[in-house]
């Protein structure tokens, strides 16, 4: 079975369902790059838990519409996905082996960083899909070692799917367009994450708010780039990070992606 990459990818704003953007063709061309996963385990930035990750075990979760304020059209959309209540067992598992204790929901549905990039990587919703929460309060580094926990997934053809944003901070959204360009010290910062990650220098990213450069006005909060830290830590011991896209949607929106192998 062919070992898959961590991905990361940046989700922006629930409207990448409906509006064209660069990042939006690069989603719909990612799902037929990757090698099919028998399942997919996505950790959003939108499932926040205290205390520990949950996993997910709803056997055919619901589509979340977590937002509000957008076109009826969103408000429509279902992804119809199968659950992966095995997939999420075994992360669990594996969780709970690297001394992390781990809730489990078995009703949680797909929320919106779940559903609106999958729905554009893998229409078909034929791949069946859990969810992984990220921790509120819990820090970059407790967070790449969730990741270094589920990398034995990514040899079982389980996708470890993180899904957050490079930069968010929403308090500097004041309605530009999507193709608006980015201010210094949004490309600044997406600049450094770049370096940092090809030069493979966790001990400054897990540091990020510290070392990088205009850290807090991308990220007044954490729970954004906390998937990217999962991701790093699940593409494995001295995982070769290689940036699969890089855009900016309303100026303040970097949509990175990268793969970890």
């Amino acid at each position: 079975m062919t070992t898959l990459p961590a991905i990361f990818v940046s989700h922006g704003s629930p409207m990448l369902a409906l509006q064209d953007s660069p990042a939006r063709r690069f989603l719909e061309s990612l799902g037929q790059t990757l090698p099919r996963p028998k399942a997919i385990l996505v950790v959003s930035a939108h499932w926040e838990t205290m205390h520990g990750p949950a996993v997910s075990l709803a056997a055919q979760p619901d589509t979340i519409h977590d937002f509000g304020g957008f076109p009826r059209a969103l408000f429509e959309m279902r992804y119809p996905a199968p659950g992966a209540p095995e997939a999420a067992e075994r992360a669990a598992s594996l969780l709970e082996a690297a001394g992390i204790r781990v809730g489990r929901s078995s009703t949680r549905g797909l929320d919106h960083g779940a559903w609106v990039p999958l729905r554009l990587m893998y229409p078909d919703a034929d791949i069946p899909v859990a969810q992984v929460s990220v921790v509120r309060g819990a820090s970059p580094a407790e967070h790449e070692k969730m990741g270094r926990a589920l990398a034995a997934l990514r040899a079982e053809g389980v996708l470890v799917f993180a899904s957050g944003s490079l930069t968010h901070n929403l308090y500097e959204f004041r309605g530009q367009a999507v193709d608006a360009p980015a201010p210094g010290w949004v490309s600044d910062f997406a600049a450094w994450i770049k370096e940092r990650l090809e030069a493979g220098d966790r001990a400054a990213l897990l540091d990020y708010r510290q070392a990088a450069p205009f850290a807090a006005e991308n990220h007044p909060t954490d729970e954004h780039l906390l998937p990217l830290f999962v991701a790093l830590g699940a593409g494995g011991e001295g995982a070769h990070a290689t940036r699969l896209h890089s855009s900016f949607e309303h100026g303040v929106l970097a949509m990175d992606a990268y793969a970890f192998n």
